[in-house]
């Protein structure tokens, strides 16, 4: 990110404020590569930073209260940091809200500030603006009050905002990635141990002619409002936890869907209804794909991790049935472009964004025709977004 964005917050915040900010800090948003729905399953996700960002400014107040400035929105809220709660005529405040909150809840001394925040990255995509937004909150009153806060337990507070305060129930995937992010590379995530691992992205082969070269990651998005996610959502974990307890009566010990091998899948999938077997194959293959396409990384596979991305695809329409009709458009354009290693539909589903894996010199041309045929089919014009995976949250000042 340019320097220049960084000092245009500064000036605004001094405009808004009357003063310097103290910290200036960033974070991420993200996209998931692979391991779709199996975070809330105690399974693996392979998600990655994004150069999309947003950007917190932050200075003391001598009392308690905490005045905020939502540049890209052009709103304003305040509340005491000793009695915190929901504004519903300003609900983006909410996310700054509950990370005072659940600071304070945990004992930390988070008095007065003022606080502004925008960025680039956008909302309603699925990119996870909302942790970033939580990161980014976290880290500025960590750095402004001096906490010493680690990453991991940034992150689970960040968590704990979404999910207790905003009312969001949320896995850790998205505020992991933001505050643990690695540049050229994505994060594995075992959701139940919280254990992670970098895995460097490798560059594209070779071809003749042409030498190795970059990957990028190319997001686009189907300018499709999200429908039903929240109703589908909380559906789709219930018929998971229906498997479960199905599955637990044949493998004593099974807590989720991770717990079972698709062997063991196979031998007791006759005792499930069809809807809950087709939702926990899909798990449980997606938790053995996304194990496969980290090996598949390690070796510079990239065509074998495509091949899996194609592969999570398929089962989210079919299985899990959350894709929708435009996302399926946006795979089928992107694997029709010479250079797409991979696509699929990333995040919750019935609508939202694709992600696509893409040999830099061939990304001129998938930002030419994939929206191309995309119009054709839907009459709707998406957003192309060409994005690299760098380093999570960050202080940028002092």
């Amino acid at each position: 990110m340019s320097l220049d964005a960084y000092e245009q917050l500064a000036t605004a915040f001094q405009r808004e404020f009357g003063a310097d900010p103290e910290v200036i800090t960033r974070a991420p948003g993200r996209v998931n590569l692979i391991g779709e729905h199996t975070d809330y399953n105690d399974g693996f996700v392979l998600p990655v930073a994004i150069d999309r960002e947003i950007r917190v400014a932050v200075r003391r107040r001598p009392d308690a209260q905490a005045r905020l400035l939502a540049i890209n929105l052009g709103r304003r809220s305040s509340f005491d940091v000793r009695d915190i709660h929901h504004d519903p005529s300003e609900r983006w405040s909410h996310y700054e809200r509950g990370v005072v909150l659940m600071l304070r809840q945990r004992g930390y001394d988070v008095g007065g500030f003022e606080l502004a925040i925008e960025g680039d990255l956008p909302s309603g995509a699925g990119l996870s603006s909302s942790a970033a937004v939580e990161v980014a909150t976290g880290l500025a009153l960590d750095a402004l009050f001096g906490f010493g806060i680690e990453r991991v337990p940034l992150a689970l507070l960040a968590q704990r905002a979404e999910n207790d305060f905003v009312g969001v129930k949320s896995g850790i995937m998205d505020q992991f990635i933001a505050a643990l992010g690695r540049r050229d590379t994505a994060l594995f995530l075992d959701c139940r141990s919280l254990e992670t691992q970098h895995v460097p992205i490798p560059p594209a082969p070779a071809l003749p002619m042409r030498p190795q070269e970059p990957v990028r990651i190319v997001v686009a998005d189907t300018t499709v409002k999200r429908g039903l996610v929240d109703s589908e959502y909380n559906r789709r974990r219930a018929e998971c936890e229906e498997a479960v307890r199905r599955l637990a009566q044949h493998l004593p010990g099974t807590k989720a869907l991770r717990d079972v091998t698709l062997e063991q899948f196979m031998r007791y999938a006759a005792e499930l209804p069809e809807t809950v077997r087709k939702r926990a194959r899909h798990v449980i293959a997606e938790n053995q794909r996304v194990l496969a396409s980290v090996a598949a990384l390690e070796r510079g596979d990239l065509d074998q991790f495509g091949r899996l991305m194609y592969e999570s695809h398929a089962s989210l329409h079919d299985d899990y049935e959350v894709t929708i009709p435009q996302l399926d458009v946006l795979v089928e354009a992107a694997r029709a472009v010479p250079g797409v290693f991979g696509s699929r539909m990333t995040g919750a589903g019935f609508g939202g964004c694709t992600v696509s894996l893409v040999r830099e010199s061939a990304v001129a041309t998938f930002e030419r025709e994939v929206p191309a045929a995309y119009r054709a089919r839907t009459g709707l014009d998406p957003k192309i977004y060409v994005c690299r995976a760098v380093d999570g949250a960050s202080i940028i000042r002092p």
